[in-house]
């Protein structure tokens, strides 16, 4: 009876920890965003499409780097590959790219992050406090 109670708890205890594991960021990602020194970020006209860019804004302000990596690393997504993309992160250490990833904000069914993590596409939550924050770096 004990082993059956134990095999039971341990059960439990598996899957509480994989459901809580599914929405936490990926350690990785976020070391490999907060280690950045700059960011190269790319606005696209906004219907979706990545064939215009309308704006490029460098960034180095170590605040604003620390600010948006942690909204990117707040709740991962599942990925919806039919979004399309309103702009592009390119988070650089040492002039060197260290992650690229998308996002699209104008499409309150589809705002997301997407990046590659591991060889498969993943994403993120794109709440509104990263909404405001890229449309105030865009202006």
């Amino acid at each position: 009876m004990y082993i059956y109670q134990m095999k039971t708890v341990y059960g439990v205890m598996f899957f509480l920890c994989c459901l809580t594991a599914c929405n936490r960021p990926d350690a990785k990602l976020k070391e490999q965003l907060i280690n950045t020194d700059s960011i190269a970020i790319n606005f696209f006209k906004g219907d979706g499409t990545m064939d215009t860019v309308v704006a490029v804004k460098i960034i180095r302000d170590k605040k604003v780097i620390e600010n948006l990596s942690a909204l990117i690393c707040a709740a991962l997504a599942k990925p919806s590959i039919k979004c399309g993309y309103d702009g592009s992160l390119h988070f650089f250490k040492n002039n060197m790219v260290v992650k690229d990833i998308d996002f699209r904000f104008n499409d309150a069914a589809c705002r997301y992050f997407t990046f590659k993590q591991s060889g498969k596409l993943t994403a993120s939550v794109l709440s509104a406090e990263a909404q405001k924050l890229l449309e105030s770096i865009r202006q």
